[in-house]
């Protein structure tokens, strides 16, 4: 359908004056920002682009009304997923809205790239007009989206009762619904692998997997997964279960389940996550394999948690692990890549004001919605406007996703906790200094720790960068492998040996930095996880006939995996 009589280009000295007022008023807003400037050859140069794009789109829109064709011509093609549909481009006035803003969209992220000032401040100002232009797409306006305006019309308003009932829902659940939540359960459709709880305390339940193999590894895995969110992430369907394939590889495999934190728990201190997690839990593998040591996994703040868990040991003469596998992992905070602009002195000693240890009103928690919504934020196209327009502007329900109702099942942390973790790691950087930081007690330094150790990063990781990831090579002395795969934090690594997809890259040799390791790569297609298994079952020793029944005399049976505690919801 199009409605081209109804469409009057702007004549062009109005277009002109309104593009330079525009730049002119956004190069004042930033030149106003404490800390940085815009140099005025670079504003002039970017109003001089913007006035002859602008131009040529007001040409070529005033050209299709001559001609009086419905078809865009080539170069008014909208490559942007956002303006994809047909219905953007039938119309000349909504494809000059949605060409329109793209060319302001792009103005805007070009000032912002032309910023000068210190780092932090660009990326901030970088961050916030990002924010600002995802925001400000006509798509996510019911009156400028020509799909849910012509699907209201369609279903003769019916779509738009539908959006309004889902949001209603929405906000009675108190967050934005990214998939259809109903069709999942932990324990029947995700989170299914067969297993028992053996232990559990305060902070964490210990599963141990039934073995799917008549003879198993002499030597256990322990995997410990990160406690910002549930470890079924690592076993949400049999054929993506990075647990179930490690059963399978004939690795008899032990799981921390973390509880998720409730008022009982806000006193709890970033020591008390590694004396009552990973210590705990390495303790109780030991008794129940008759093993003295361990291979032993950990996954984002996992690995952090764990790897400063075996660097307290070492400390202490002992040294558990006979593998360390660290997945998305920073031991070293130098480049904590988007993440960096939520973190300066001023933030931190809010959240201490406000939820530590001393905060004045006592010690709180850090809700779960509200990292959910953080992490959102580093992708707002994705993971928020993507659903204002399905959900609400459109009436359509999100379909059943494991994966997004894994991201939707959020989890609290202590205060105490958090704001530890917060000020020595992000902000201040001293766990990776060898002794500058006391946990437990002793003082912390990776060094120590002898385990041979294998390094997995993601290529395009928004939250734990693999340039960062690799610093980790340098803070261990033992014997070190390192691989990247590719795509994202989640997607890469849950990326199954069976289906083949993706590709990684390996190095034999470790150099001084990741670029340098990056330009000696080999690119091999498939999944890490074969690399991997080929690294880790040498390390499991000896085959021995599997357990018949889990756990030990000391350590028995207490429910069926995946246990309470993954259950709990924040």
């Amino acid at each position: 359908m199009t409605t081209q009589a109804s469409f009057t280009p702007p004549n062009g000295k109005a277009l002109t004056e309104g593009a330079q007022a525009m730049t002119q008023s956004l190069g004042d807003s930033f030149k106003a920002m404490a800390g940085v400037s815009l140099p005025a050859d670079k504003l002039a140069a970017l109003q001089s682009d913007y006035l002859s794009q602008a131009a040529a789109l007001w040409n070529g829109a005033l050209t299709r009304m001559q001609q009086g064709s419905g078809t865009p011509p080539a170069a008014a093609k909208l490559a942007d997923k956002r303006f994809s549909n047909p219905a953007w481009t039938q119309n000349p006035a909504t494809e000059m809205t949605a060409q329109a803003y793209l060319l302001n969209a792009k103005t805007l992220m070009r000032m912002a790239d032309s910023m000068q000032g210190d780092a932090k401040t660009r990326a901030r100002v970088k961050f916030a007009v990002q924010q600002w232009v995802d925001a400000a797409s006509p798509a996510n306006c019911l009156a400028l989206n020509p799909e849910a305006m012509a699907k209201a019309v369609k279903t003769q308003g019916q779509s738009l009762s539908q959006g309004m009932q889902l949001l209603m829902d929405d906000l009675a659940k108190g967050h934005m619904s990214l998939t259809d939540e109903a069709a999942f359960e932990v324990g029947r459709n995700v989170a299914t692998s067969a297993g028992t709880v053996v232990f559990e305390n305060a902070l964490f339940q210990l599963i141990e997997y039934k073995p799917l193999t008549a003879q198993v590894f002499e030597r256990p895995m322990l995997f410990v997964p990160p406690c910002i969110n549930k470890y079924y992430i690592l076993d949400l369907q049999p054929e993506n279960s990075l647990i179930r394939y490690t059963v399978e590889q004939g690795h008899r495999t032990f799981v921390v389940s973390w509880r998720n934190p409730d008022v009982s728990m806000v006193n709890l201190s970033w020591d008390d996550y590694i004396a009552l997690g990973p210590l705990k839990a390495i303790e109780v593998v030991q008794s129940i394999s008759g093993a003295p040591t361990l291979n032993m996994l950990g996954f984002c703040v996992g690995g952090t948690i764990l790897a400063t868990a075996l660097a307290v040991l070492a400390a202490r003469g002992e040294q558990p692990a006979h593998s360390l596998t660290l997945l998305t992992t920073l031991l070293d905070f130098s480049d904590t890549g988007i993440l960096d602009v939520f973190i300066d002195e001023a933030a931190v000693k809010l959240r201490e004001m406000t939820l530590g240890a001393d905060a004045p009103n006592g010690p709180g928690l850090l809700k779960g919605q509200e990292l959910a919504t953080t992490f959102s934020l580093l992708r707002p196209n994705d993971l928020v406007w993507n659903y204002v327009v399905g959900n609400y502007l459109k009436g359509e329900a999100p379909p059943a996703f494991d994966l997004l109702y894994w991201n939707g099942d959020s989890t609290n942390l202590p205060g105490p906790m958090y704001c530890w973790y917060l000020r020595h790691t992000y902000l201040q950087d001293e766990l990776k200094i060898p002794g500058k930081l006391q946990t437990c007690g002793e003082a912390v330094d990776f060094g120590r720790v002898k385990a041979p150790l294998y390094i997995y990063a993601s290529r395009e990781d928004h939250i734990v960068p693999w340039n960062a990831a690799y610093l980790s090579t340098a803070l261990f002395k033992g014997k070190k492998r390192f691989a990247l795969g590719a795509s994202g934090h989640i997607a890469g690594v849950i990326n199954p040996a069976a289906k083949n997809k993706r590709n990684y890259w390996t190095n034999d040799s470790l150099p001084a930095s990741a670029a340098q390791w990056f330009d000696g790569a080999t690119e091999v297609p498939g999944s890490w996880w074969n690399d991997w298994t080929v690294w880790l079952n040498p390390q499991g020793g000896k085959l021995v006939a599997a357990p018949k029944a889990p756990g030990n005399r000391q350590y028995k049976a207490i429910e069926a995996a995946p246990g309470r505690y993954v259950k709990q919801k924040a």
